[in-house]
């Protein structure tokens, strides 16, 4: 079983699963409305246009686990992430990425250590992780990672697929 063999619905409740990025380079990010580091929405989508079009995508995760930082239905969300931050990326439904009621997708990519070696649960809102596009984890991205650091700019250059 692989990262896309798992199921995940879309924010609007329709079935899919990161196999709909199979190819692609994805940069996986929990996300909330309601967070200091929300304002990173900015430099997502600014990936997302830069490189959309070179076999990349931002795929934001809803999560309201930290202090409930993502308390709106999925209207909400939607609505939030078009109009504040003009958003186009494509957002899952909201799931939990830590403890009991985890997510599957959350229990394979919180095996996947940092550059400091460090595996386990998600700290923040706003924690990364690059997807190959063969499916596979690059790097993990802790969330004080903006979108516009070089390293993370390089990493997704890095793993842009090849024609």
């Amino acid at each position: 079983m692989t990262l896309y063999d798992i199921a995940l619905a879309n924010l609007d409740g329709s079935p899919s699963s990161l196999g709909a990025y199979a190819g692609k380079a994805v940069l996986l990010v929990n996300v909330a409305s309601k967070c200091g580091l929300t304002p990173q929405y900015t430099g997502l989508e600014v990936l997302q246009k830069t490189y959309g079009d070179r076999g990349f995508t931002v795929v934001g995760v809803p999560c309201n686990q930290f202090l409930g930082q993502e308390p709106g239905t999925a209207e909400e969300i939607a609505e939030f992430c078009s109009a504040t931050y003009g958003v186009t990326f494509p957002l899952t439904e909201k799931i939990e990425v830590n403890g009991d009621d985890r997510h599957p997708l959350y229990a394979a990519l919180t095996q996947v250590a940092d550059d400091e070696g460090e595996a386990g649960d998600i700290q923040w809102n706003f924690e990364k992780f690059l997807i190959g596009p063969d499916g596979e984890v690059v790097k993990r991205f802790r969330p004080g990672v903006v979108p516009e650091d070089p390293a993370l700019i390089s990493a997704v250059e890095a793993a842009l697929p090849t024609e």
